[in-house]
Order: C-alpha cells, then sequence, then structure tokens
C-alpha cells in the first residue's frame, strides 16, 4: 500500500483502491470523465464513509462523491484526490409492502432497483437508463419515464440516511432534521453524502411504450402540436423527444410511455400524438417496466462520453421557442437536443416544499455537444433558445457555475439552499469549486 495511506481506519482495509491495484482502472473514472484520483475508498457502512471523511482532511484531499457516475459534470472522480465510491452500499428491500415503503441504498443503479421492485409489483419513478446510480439521481430531482403520473423522484423520497461532512451519521425526514430532509431533496449533493433512501414506490408493473418518429419543420410548428397534445393528455403519459438532423431534413424521434397497461388509456394517450404532423408509428406495446431500465443498460464507466451539456425549463413552448430548438438543432454547431416532457404530477407539489422548485414548468430541453466542440461552442447555439427558458435542472448541467446555481436554484430557494450548505458542510468540502 501507498506510505502515504498506511495509517488509514482499519474499517477501510481492503476497502481502498490505488493506481498501481488492477481494479484501478475500472474505478478511476466516471461516464464522461477520466479521472487520476490517488485512492478510492468503497465504504460498505456508515463508519466506512466517516473513515473516508476522516483520510481526506488528513491528508488534504480533494474529495469526490460517486453513485452511479453518470453526472454529466464529472464530479464523481478528480485528479489527485480521493474518492468515495458507493457501488457497495445498493441493498433494496420493501419495508413495508401495504404503505409501498421501500428502502434504497445510494449506491444501487435503476436497473437493480426496478428489478429488485417488480416481484412486488411496484416502482419508483426514476431517470430513463438502467446504469444510472440511485445516489446522484435521488439528490438532485429525477425526471424519468414516470415524471408526469408520479412525480420526480425527489418527490417520493420520505426520508434519507446522510453521513455529514464531520463524519456523524444522521437520519433526515419529516420530523427528524426536517431542514436537512428539504436540501437532500434537489440540492443534496452539497449538504451531505446520502446512504439510504426511504422512498413511497407506486404499484406498477406493466406500462404502454411507443416509438415515434416525426418530421419536423423549420417553424417547429409539430413541437408545438406536440406541446399542446401534452397539455390535454392524459397524466398517465410521459414523453422524450430527440431531434436528428441531416442536411435541411431534421426529424423527431419520440418515445412515449403511458405509466399504466390499461389498453384504452394507452390508446387515448398516444393517438392524438399520431396527429402531431407527418408521423410514423414505429412500435407500440405493454411490457414490464423494468424493460425501461434494463439490466443490460449496467457497464463500466471509463469516461467514454465526453460532452458538453446544458439545459432550461421552458412553461410555454412559443413559436418563437420552437424556432430557436429547431434551429440549434440544425445549426453548424453539431448538437444533440432532447426534449422532455414534465407537467402533470410534477406541478402538484408545493415549489417551496423541495429544493426543486421549477413546478410550472412543462418541458426540459436539453443540450449536448461532444468532442472537437466543447462548452464555448455549445453556448453560443445555446444562446437563442435561453431566451426562451426559465430555471435548469442540475442533473443535466456539464459546467456548473455561480450563473447555473442560481437558475438552478432561485430567488428564496437558492438562499435557503446556500445556508444550509454552509450549515452541514461548513468547509465546503463536498463543493467542487472548494
Amino acid at each position: 500500500m501507498n506510505p502515504e495511506l498506511s495509517t488509514a481506519s482499519a474499517a477501510l482495509s481492503g476497502k481502498l483502491i490505488i493506481p498501481h491495484d488492477n481494479k484501478y482502472r475500472e474505478y478511476r473514472s466516471t461516464y464522461t470523465t477520466v479521472g487520476s484520483p490517488t485512492v478510492v475508498a468503497v465504504p460498505e457502512s456508515a463508519g466506512d464513509v466517516a473513515a473516508a471523511l476522516l483520510m481526506a482532511r488528513e491528508r488534504g484531499l480533494p474529495l469526490a462523491v460517486r453513485s452511479g457516475g453518470h453526472g454529466l459534470a464529472g464530479s464523481g472522480t478528480n485528479d489527485g484526490g480521493l474518492v468515495i465510491d458507493l457501488r457497495r452500499l445498493n441493498k433494496v428491500t420493501v419495508l413495508n409492502r401495504r404503505k409501498r415503503l421501500v428502502r434504497v441504498e445510494a449506491g444501487a443503479r435503476w436497473a437493480q432497483v426496478a428489478e429488485a421492485l417488480s416481484p412486488h409489483g411496484l416502482a419508483i419513478s426514476s431517470g430513463d437508463h438502467g446504469n444510472v446510480g440511485v445516489g446522484g439521481l435521488a439528490t438532485g430531482g429525477g425526471v424519468g419515464w414516470l415524471v408526469r403520473h408520479f412525480g420526480l423522484t425527489v418527490d417520493r423520497v420520505r426520508a434519507v440516511e446522510v453521513v455529514l461532512t464531520d463524519g456523524s451519521a444522521v437520519r433526515a425526514d419529516a420530523s427528524n432534521e426536517p431542514d436537512l430532509l428539504w436540501v437532500m431533496r434537489g440540492a443534496g449533493a452539497g449538504a451531505g453524502i446520502a446512504l439510504a433512501f426511504e422512498f413511497e414506490a407506486v404499484e406498477l408493473r406493466n406500462v404502454g411504450y411507443a416509438q415515434l418518429v416525426a418530421r419536423v419543420d423549420p417553424a417547429g410548428q409539430v413541437l408545438q402540436r406536440l406541446d399542446s397534445a401534452l397539455k390535454d393528455a392524459p397524466r398517465e403519459l410521459t414523453t422524450a423527444l430527440m431531434l436528428s438532423s441531416q442536411g435541411s431534413l431534421t426529424s423527431a424521434f419520440i418515445t412515449a410511455v403511458v405509466a399504466t397497461d390499461d389498453e384504452h388509456v394507452i390508446r387515448r394517450a398516444i393517438e392524438p400524438l399520431l396527429g402531431i404532423g407527418e408521423v410514423a408509428l414505429q412500435q407500440a406495446v405493454i411490457t414490464p417496466y423494468t424493460n425501461l431500465v434494463p439490466r443490460e443498460h449496467m457497464h463500466s464507466n471509463m469516461g467514454q462520453m465526453r460532452s458538453s451539456t446544458t439545459n432550461g425549463l421552458i412553461t410555454d413552448l412559443t413559436p418563437a421557442a420552437a424556432r430557436a430548438i429547431v434551429a440549434m438543432a440544425s445549426g453548424p454547431t453539431p448538437a444533440h437536443v432532447q426534449m422532455r416532457s414534465l407537467g402533470g404530477a410534477v406541478s402538484d407539489i408545493d415549489p417551496a416544499a423541495t429544493a426543486f422548485p421549477h413546478r410550472h414548468q412543462r418541458s426540459l430541453v436539453i443540450a449536448s455537444a461532444f468532442p472537437p466542440y466543447g462548452h464555448e461552442a455549445l453556448g453560443k447555439a445555446w444562446e437563442p433558445v435561453a431566451e426562451h427558458t426559465e430555471g435548469a435542472y442540475v442533473n443535466f448541467v456539464s459546467n456548473p457555475d455561480k450563473a447555473t446555481f442560481d437558475q438552478t436554484y432561485p430567488g428564496t430557494t437558492g438562499a435557503r439552499v446556500a445556508a444550509l450548505w454552509e450549515r452541514y458542510d461548513p468547509e465546503g468540502i463536498l463543493r467542487p469549486d472548494n
């Protein structure tokens, strides 16, 4: 072992990975970023996490925390620091089937969660990829395939088990540490290290699933018609759209998920989508929810998806906003553009109830650029769209700064988040800008 780490707590014996270890390549990086940490700690308990925090403090090592490693900012790794990798904390337990109360450890992947809950006829509204870790998503928001019917992932969190930066273990719920619960539901990355969540799951086995392709006009009228259809759609319907341009032709690839196995509701939700323009229905099936976040998604993260990503929230898709989105997708900077539907159950929650305050907006627009195009090129391409957005979502920001903080946590929400980060992490060791 590296002599500098020879005094590590006995609790971490066999749980430290350093550059000379065979496993180091598998543990050094995230999905987007290749890191070179001095050491990776792989804890199995709250005590292990506390020991890793102490090690980082004693050695003066920068700290990174990782659940699944899909964070676009790459903050789940670093160079020359200590990484706390939570992958061994991955248990999923049904605590009370009647109340649908489920405990999920932060290092689990959503594929594992869906697979474990399926025999019980339960699901948790999560992201849209099975390899994403629970911890990062469930502390940031959680926009996924069930969002319009069951809300954000944070909306289903009833308690969080947290290790604070002083090493103390705390349970945050409505009665105990309610301020910590509030900040962990939307802005948890700067307050503490989440080890486990208690969720109120939902009754769900099968869903309607459809894939459609639509030709997109330069004026973006197809996007506006989709927006109008979603205003009147059953809450069970959630859509995700990807724009792709080849020359003068822009196409929208639409995935529609209907959170029920009722064929009548599925038909009623999907049929209006066929009327938004030149649309081809590629497939429509009823399928288990586990097929949306399958175990096949799980892979090692080796920094394979270098990218720059930004996003914004839109309440009403005006003609000018629709034109700007299409122009960005078909412009000189190749941009991967997505649109996710919101509204429905998301809007039921008081904006002040969690650290995710964006409750009235109905669309999330995400833009990514890949090498050789970087953050600066993406920013220029994004500017015309940004004029029509209000607010941003923390989990789709690759270059967080003061401006994106203010967009993500505006006004009184941002003031409260900053105050609670200062209270629970006064040294700022969880904040990447520290």
